[in-house]
């Protein structure tokens, strides 16, 4: 599975630019799916959080 997208911003990963949104998802969910950019379903709670993307499923952190 290759990361196409930024989980955070939804912005194409290509080259530098993203430091702040790694350090961003080290300590909250991503919002957007890193495969085809479609905004997520979050649910944050106690235990961590899951992220749901209509296409390609959900995740767990």
């Amino acid at each position: 599975m290759t990361l196409v997208y930024c989980g955070h911003c939804g912005q194409e990963l290509t080259g530098s630019g993203h430091e702040d949104c790694r350090t961003a998802l080290s300590m909250e969910p991503p919002r957007y799916c890193d495969q085809c950019r479609r905004r997520m379903v979050v649910q944050v709670h106690p235990m961590g959080w899951a992220a749901r993307c209509s296409v390609h499923g959900e995740i767990h952190g």
